[in-house]
């Protein structure tokens, strides 16, 4: 079902939001190209395309190879020409496609994703946008075995507050977002710290062994239903239903200048059209100039200087992955329809 969820996506692409443009290829192409481990489907488009994101127009599906969606380390991929119009296929080890009926194997690797995973896999799993409402009337830590304030996996703590469910994630409130040009409250950034089962209620006291952890758990830190999300590999890239305007108001780690693979937070969300996969332009404000004849201040005009996609979409705010930048990006930059 997935594969037929996948493969009509594209399908949909391809009919409507692409219909009006064609991709360019590289000058410097392959004709051919061997997947290797550690490759991106963003990574391989970005060989044949001058505009990676528009890969799935030239995606061409082979019937002769078994799940040609997917792509795997070690697979062959060819470009070829239907109709005069560029494709790259997945093709068969021997390069020869035979009609007559055939033993199909599959390989037994995982296939490449379509961005780097290992760059926004605690955004995935864990990390979420939640109201205040929601983590201040959640448990909260009130200390590990023993007294100790600092606690990690294979520890135990207690808790006190109304059991969330038997598995629970430990979380702490970080970054409040907030439209920097309406200041609308647009959600509170829950950062997943540890996992644990809760083992024990006394009253409104919990016992929590930990399982995992990424950071030492503290006092005070929340206790909410742990969301065992499946990890999504097949983003497909797209252009928003409607036209957007947005800006990125946030960057993961702090950091002073954004690059490729840097998470963003950006305030524009599901309200306003945005689901995952979407891909935005990233325009760079222009410098602040005095006019020398007015004496006026002017700024000049935005230039577009990058791409990201959404990969988690709530509903006033949204999470992308910056996946070109030709030069440094700061918080402020505009976001547009690509």
């Amino acid at each position: 079902m997935r594969k037929l969820l996948y493969a009509l996506a594209a399908t949909t692409l391809l009919l409507t939001s692409w219909a009006h443009a064609a991709p360019e290829l590289r000058s410097d192409h392959p004709e051919r190209y061997t997947v290797v481990k550690g490759d991106t489907l963003w990574d391989i488009s970005a060989r044949f395309l001058d505009n990676p994101w528009y890969w799935p127009e030239i995606w061409h599906v082979n019937p002769q190879v078994a799940n040609p969606h997917l792509i795997y380390p070690g697979d062959r991929l060819a470009l070829v020409y239907i109709d005069g119009k560029p494709r790259i296929t997945k093709v068969a080890t021997s390069d020869v496609v035979k009609l007559s009926p055939q033993i199909r194997s599959e390989p037994i690797d995982t296939p490449i994703p379509a961005i780097p995973l290992d760059a926004i896999g605690s955004f995935l799993t864990d990390t979420r946008i939640v109201s205040p409402d929601e983590i201040n009337g959640a448990p909260y830590v009130l200390e590990g075995e023993d007294g100790r304030i600092i606690t990690g996996a294979g520890d135990r703590v207690y808790a006190r507050g109304e059991k969330p469910a038997d598995k629970v994630g430990i979380f702490r409130r970080s970054k409040e977002f907030r439209d920097p040009d309406t200041g609308e409250f647009l959600g509170l950034e829950a950062r997943s710290i540890a996992r644990g089962d809760v083992v024990r209620e006394n009253g409104d006291v919990l016992t929590v062994n930990l399982s995992s952890s990424n950071e030492e758990v503290r006092i005070g830190d929340r206790l909410l239903v742990s969301e065992d999300r499946r990890l999504t590999t097949s983003f497909v890239p797209s252009s928003p239903s409607e036209a957007i305007e947005g800006q990125m108001i946030s960057v993961d780690g702090g950091v002073n200048q954004i690059g490729q693979y840097d998470v963003v937070a950006i305030n524009r969300g599901t309200r306003e059209g945005l689901e995952a996969g979407n891909v935005m332009a990233v325009l760079k404000s222009g410098n602040l100039v005095r006019d020398p004849v007015t004496g006026e201040t002017i700024e000049l005009p935005s230039e577009r200087a990058g791409l990201l996609m959404v990969f988690q979409a709530y509903e006033k705010m949204s999470y992308g992955l910056v996946l070109q930048a030709s030069r440094a990006l700061a918080v402020g930059d505009k976001v547009t329809n690509p």
